[in-house]
């Protein structure tokens, strides 16, 4: 397993710098507006709440670099993830994307002054929900599979005490928010979109769990919500 995995790693390389690097400036590189003080400040965050996360949890899980680079080549997955992974990864992608068209095209207007700075902390209040939950889980993957490779067990410290998938909902937390910061109304379309995907995910990966790893129903039983604690 370690020589294959290894082996995912470089691979995986090319398309993680372009994510890492690329998709966080897009709102400047499309409306051209190199003065934005919103973007650069959304492309900072998501830089450094990308790379910081990963080194954290590798520094902590040194086999989660692998586990990660398997949506390269990936085996073992739940098949209705093979569609819907992807589909959340472009739909993330989205967001600043029309963010982009949105400020060069001006189809919003601007929010206020104290929405945004909300809309700042949430940003990063997502963010270090999602690193937290990578760097506590040491089978945080980027597709739903059962480990059977690295001994997969349940994972109910950190913020899996609160909810059961702390990654996801960090991540719409920061997906919510960035609309607001980036004055960009029209991109609410693709948060919704990929909100609805999300929950898809979540209650598929919840079910898929309790069936197929031991203890995990156990768990949902002591933590009874999926995102939001005290609703879902």
């Amino acid at each position: 397993m370690g020589q294959q995995g290894d082996r995912g790693v470089p691979r995986a390389i090319v398309p993680t710098m372009i994510v890492m690097f690329g998709i966080p400036f897009l709102p400047l590189l499309i409306s051209g507006r190199w003065g934005w003080a919103e973007a650069w400040a959304y492309a900072i965050i998501s830089i450094l709440g990308l790379v910081v996360s990963r080194l954290l949890a590798v520094r902590r899980h040194p086999d989660i670099a692998a586990e990660r680079a398997r949506f390269v080549r990936p085996t073992n997955v739940a098949p209705w993830d093979k569609v819907l992974a992807p589909l959340v990864g472009i739909g993330s992608g989205l967001i600043p994307l029309v963010a982009g068209l949105d400020a060069r095209f001006r189809w919003s207007a601007p929010f206020g002054g104290a929405a945004k700075v909300a809309a700042l902390i949430a940003i990063l209040a997502g963010y270090v929900i999602a690193s937290y939950a990578m760097v506590e889980n040491r089978f945080f993957s980027g597709m739903m599979r059962i480990q059977t490779n690295r001994d997969h067990r349940v994972v109910a410290t950190g913020p899996y005490r609160w909810v059961r998938h702390p990654g996801y909902a960090g991540a719409l937390l920061a997906y919510l928010a960035t609309p607001v910061l980036l004055d960009a109304a029209w991109a609410f379309v693709p948060v919704v979109a990929l909100g609805v995907a999300v929950g898809i995910r979540t209650r598929l990966e919840d079910r898929a769990l309790q069936e197929d790893l031991p203890g995990y129903r156990e768990y949902a039983a002591r933590v009874r919500f999926r995102l939001v604690p005290g609703v879902w």
